[in-house]
C-alpha cells in the first residue's frame, strides 16, 4: 500500500492563502451556484487560518462547515437551508481550497484527465447490432399504433447520441422512456454546460468538468424538477427537454449510491 504524504503547508503559497469562502445554502437540498464539488482526491480547506481535512470525505458532494468549526463533506440533497457551503473553483490553494493530487508516493501530479480515468474506455462493441432490423421494427410499430418503450443508459449521452434520440422522440418513435438517474443528469449537463461528465463533444475532459454534472443537478433541484426547469428555460434542449415538450412520459430509476438524485428520480 502506498504511503500518504500530507501537503507541506509551511510553504509560502499555503501560508499566504486566504480562508475558504462560505455561502449559505439558499434552500434545503439546494447549493449556492458557485459551490465546490469534491473529487476522489484528498481535499483541504483553510478555516480560521488553518488547513483542515474535511470529515467524511467522498466525491461529488459539497463541503459544509459544522458548528464546531470543522468542515465536513455532505451530499447536496442532505444540505439544510442556511448551512455554510464552501464556494470556489480553484483547486490550487489560492482560494482556500487545495486538492492534493500527489498525496501517495510515486503518484504523478494529476491533470484534468486524471479525474476521468474511470471513463477512459470506449463504448462497448462486444455484440453486433442489426440496426436495419431495429429501424424496420420501429417504423412498423409506429404505423400500427404500437407502444414503443425505450430503456436507455448514460452511454447514449457519452457516445454523443442525445440529438439522435431527441429526433426519435420528436418523430413519435418513443412512447415512454425508462432510464437511470444518470441519463437525465448528463443530458441536463450537456444542455446547460455543454459537456457530459465533464467532457466536451470530442470526448476531451475540460478544466473543472468533474463538477459540471453536480452543478446541473443543483440547477434542476433549485427549479423544483425537470419539468419546472424546462418551463423556466433552464433546460432548453436535449432528451429531457424533448420528452417534456412532446408530452412523452418517462421513468427515472435511482441506485443505492446515487450521489445526486434529481427530484424526478
Amino acid at each position: 500500500m502506498s504511503n500518504f504524504r500530507h501537503p507541506d503547508f509551511s510553504q509560502s503559497r499555503f501560508a499566504a492563502a486566504p480562508d475558504a469562502r462560505f455561502e449559505p445554502a439558499p434552500a434545503s437540498g439546494v447549493l449556492p451556484e458557485g459551490f465546490f464539488s469534491t473529487t476522489n482526491l484528498p481535499t483541504y480547506v483553510r478555516v480560521g487560518g488553518a488547513w483542515k481535512l474535511p470529515r467524511e470525505p467522498r466525491m461529488d458532494s459539497a463541503i459544509v462547515l459544522d458548528p464546531d468549526g470543522v468542515p465536513r463533506v455532505l451530499e447536496g440533497r442532505y444540505v439544510q437551508a442556511g448551512q455554510p457551503i464552501v464556494v470556489g473553483l480553484a483547486e490550487d490553494g489560492s482560494g482556500g481550497i487545495y486538492v492534493h493530487a500527489a498525496g501517495f508516493w510515486g503518484e504523478a501530479e494529476a491533470g484534468p484527465e486524471g479525474e476521468f480515468k474511470f471513463m477512459s474506455s470506449e463504448v462497448s462493441r462486444e455484440k453486433p447490432t442489426d440496426y436495419h432490423a431495429m429501424a424496420r421494427m420501429l417504423v412498423e410499430e409506429r404505423a400500427r399504433g404500437g407502444h414503443v418503450i425505450w430503456v436507455v443508459g448514460p452511454a447514449v449521452l457519452h457516445s454523443r447520441g442525445r440529438d439522435t434520440l431527441a429526433w426519435f422522440i420528436e418523430q413519435g418513435y418513443v412512447n415512454v422512456l425508462f432510464g437511470g438517474n444518470a441519463v437525465a443528469v448528463h443530458d441536463v449537463e450537456s444542455a446547460t454546460m455543454g459537456t457530459t461528465l465533464g467532457m466536451n463533444g470530442r470526448g476531451v475532459p475540460v478544466e473543472g468538468g468533474h463538477a459540471f454534472h453536480m452543478r446541473a443537478i443543483n440547477r434542476v433541484r433549485a427549479a423544483g424538477g425537470i419539468r419546472e426547469a424546462v418551463a423556466a428555460g433552464v433546460v432548453t434542449r436535449g432528451i429531457m427537454h424533448t420528452l417534456v415538450t412532446q408530452g412523452v412520459p418517462y421513468i427515472l430509476a435511482g441506485s443505492i449510491r446515487d450521489d445526486g438524485p434529481l427530484p424526478d428520480t
